[in-house]
């Protein structure tokens, strides 16, 4: 079962009516927990902001449940792209139910490029080239599933966010 990283200041009249959320983390546990995301995290909650933000890895075949509530509870998404992204099939699942809530109930969508030019992302270029070509052999019968993914993929890449270039190479900030 997940647990949760939630600020204690999880009232409605700060994340507006009908959630109980304010912020919804999505990311890619290997490529960005220890470092960028969580320093988001924590400052998202410090400013007494509630942010949701799974912080045990699923085990294989569990089901993302909580998360797609959270999603759905969630005033604002914050995607944060990595090269491994899309190599986690819980990852494509949570974008692809945020651009389902950024355009059925007008979720705010702000997607960081970490490490990564969106235009990998829209053309599916590099890593997200080799995901996707694993997941067409793999899931032959899903390909509705994959083509969702592709869309979400498309759709959020084409938004305005931030682009964090050569991470890697940086020191980063520690409290």
């Amino acid at each position: 079962m997940a647990t949760f990283i939630k600020s204690k200041s999880s009232s409605n009249s700060s994340t507006g009516v009908g959630y109980s959320n304010g912020v919804f983390l999505s990311f890619r546990r290997e490529d960005t927990c220890k470092n960028f995301t969580d320093h988001l995290c924590y400052a998202l909650v410090q400013a007494g902001i509630p942010t949701f933000r799974d912080v045990n890895e699923l085990t294989r075949g569990e089901e993302i449940s909580q998360q797609l509530k959270a999603i759905e509870e969630s005033r604002i998404s914050i995607v944060v792209f990595s090269k491994g992204y899309a190599s986690s099939t819980k990852c494509l699942d949570e974008l692809a139910k945020i651009m389902e809530c950024k355009n059925t109930i007008g979720q705010i969508v702000v997607p960081v490029f970490y490490d990564i030019e969106p235009s990998d992302i829209r053309k599916q270029k590099r890593s997200f080239l080799e995901a996707f070509k694993a997941y067409e052999e793999i899931c032959k019968v899903k390909m509705k599933k994959v083509n969702k993914w592709r869309g979400a993929l498309n759709e959020a890449s084409n938004l305005f966010g931030y682009a964090l270039k050569d991470m890697a190479n940086r020191y980063v900030f520690s409290l």
